[in-house]
């Protein structure tokens, strides 16, 4: 997803062999905001904590998003800066990182690239794989 403000950010070098860019809590700060996922989540009755167990609520949650195809691209790219947070805060080792064309990954402690935007446009698209099941691979990693 091309956001104009993220351009100079995602220029910047790598800092450690992690791929973690220079201020890892910042980058980890700002793309753990997903402002419109929050928004709908609130809406379902669902608030995100942030924790694996908020990824099995998104789960369990009716796909209505797929009516809008205007905000299918911006949601599912939401879901995907979550599910990134999630692992980054809760499994030892993962860190952000500049993935393929700036688009940020997650980079767990083995070396294992997770595009997680990439698995939330997926799950997004179709409902598979399960955010929680993504989480579950990327934490045995």
């Amino acid at each position: 997803m091309n956001i104009p403000f993220l351009d100079n950010w995602r220029k910047q070098p790598t800092a450690t062999p992690t791929g973690s860019w220079a201020d890892p809590e910042g980058v980890a700060q700002l793309l753990s905001e997903c402002e419109l996922l929050r928004a709908r989540a609130q809406r379902a009755g669902v608030v995100l904590s942030d924790t694996p167990r908020s990824l099995e609520a998104l789960d369990q949650l009716l796909p209505g998003w797929r009516d809008d195809p205007e905000e299918l691209p911006w949601l599912a790219n939401d879901v995907g800066l979550f599910l990134g947070t999630v692992i980054v805060r809760t499994v030892p080792g993962a860190a952000w990182a500049p993935g393929p064309g700036g688009r940020p990954v997650v980079v767990t402690a083995s070396g294992r690239e997770v595009d997680v935007v990439a698995t939330a446009e997926e799950w997004a698209d179709t409902g598979a794989p399960g955010l929680s099941q993504a989480y579950a691979e990327a934490a045995e990693s």
